[in-house]
C-alpha cells in the first residue's frame, strides 16, 4: 500500500501532486500550514477517487510540529512509503543588498531546515522501498540574481541534501531524488510581490512558456513508482529547458 505525505499540498505543485498520486493509487496526507480550506478541498478531491485522505497542519520549520504531523499520518493512514518535500516560501523580489534578515531566516528555515526535519522523520519510519522526493528549483543553478539569491542558495542546499541522503539511506532501501521545476504558473509567485511573474519570465524558457503544476506532478509521481526503482540521488529538471 502506498501512503504518501505531500507538504505544501493545498495548492500549486503540491495540490497537483496529491491528485496525481491519488489517481495512481496512493493514500495521501495533505500537509499545509495556513490555508486549511484549500487543504480540505484537496483532501476531498483525493477521497473522491476512492483513496484515503488526511489534511494535516504543521509549520515544517518547527521540529515538534513535524514530528506530530508524522505521528498523525502514521496513526490515521499508516507508515508512510513516500514523502514529497514540497512546502516552500520565497520573499519579495529585490536586490540582494536589500534583503532583510527576517526574510532570509524564514526562507532558510522552511526551504532547508524544514526539508531536513521532514526527511529525518521519514527516514526514521520508512521501510525498504520508501522514497523521498525533494522539490527544488532551477534557481539553484541559475542563481536568481536581482530577485532572490537567498532562495536560490536554499534550493541548492536541497539538491545537496538529496545527494547526501541518497547515499546514506540507499543501503536501507530508501531512494531520495529531486525534481527541479522552472517557472511554474502557480500562486507561489504572489509571495514575491509579483503575482504574474510566470507571465513575464516563462516566455524566456526555450519552450517559450511557463510550466503547469501537473507537469511537475507527473515527474514527482514517477519518481515514487517502481519504474524509478534504480533512480536515486538524481535531480530531474522540469524547466522548459532552462
Amino acid at each position: 500500500m502506498a501512503i504518501t505525505l505531500v507538504t505544501g499540498g493545498g495548492r500549486g505543485i503540491g495540490a497537483a501532486t496529491c491528485l496525481r498520486l491519488a489517481a495512481a493509487g496512493h493514500d495521501v496526507a495533505v500537509g499545509y500550514q495556513h490555508d486549511e480550506q484549500a487543504a480540505a478541498r484537496v483532501a476531498a478531491a483525493v477521497a473522491a477517487t476512492g483513496r484515503r485522505a488526511l489534511a494535516v497542519r504543521a509549520d515544517i520549520a518547527d521540529g515538534t510540529q513535524v514530528r506530530e504531523m508524522f505521528d498523525r499520518v502514521e496513526a490515521e493512514l499508516g507508515t508512510p512509503t513516500g514523502l514529497v518535500n514540497n512546502a516552500g516560501v520565497a520573499s519579495t523580489i529585490g536586490p540582494f543588498t536589500e534583503l532583510s534578515e527576517a526574510d532570509l531566516r524564514r526562507v532558510v528555515d522552511v526551504n532547508v531546515i524544514g526539508y531536513i526535519l521532514c526527511a529525518q522523520q521519514a527516514a526514521r519510519r520508512m521501510r525498504p522501498g520508501g522514497a523521498i522526493v525533494n522539490v527544488s528549483s532551477v534557481a539553484a543553478t541559475l542563481g536568481s540574481p536581482g530577485e532572490y539569491v537567498h532562495y536560490a542558495a536554499a534550493k541548492a542546499a536541497v539538491e545537496t541534501l538529496t545527494v547526501g541522503l541518497s547515499k546514506e539511506l540507499g543501503p536501507a532501501g530508501i531512494r531520495v531524488n529531486t525534481v527541479s521545476p522552472g517557472v511554474i504558473d502557480t500562486e507561489f509567485h504572489a509571495g514575491s510581490g509579483e503575482a504574474r511573474r510566470a507571465d513575464r519570465v516563462g516566455p524566456a524558457a526555450p519552450l517559450g512558456r511557463a510550466g503547469r503544476p501537473d507537469e511537475v506532478a507527473a515527474a514527482i509521481a514517477w519518481l515514487l513508482t517502481d519504474e524509478a526503482s534504480y533512480v536515486t540521488g538524481a535531480t530531474l529538471k522540469v524547466s522548459g529547458g532552462r
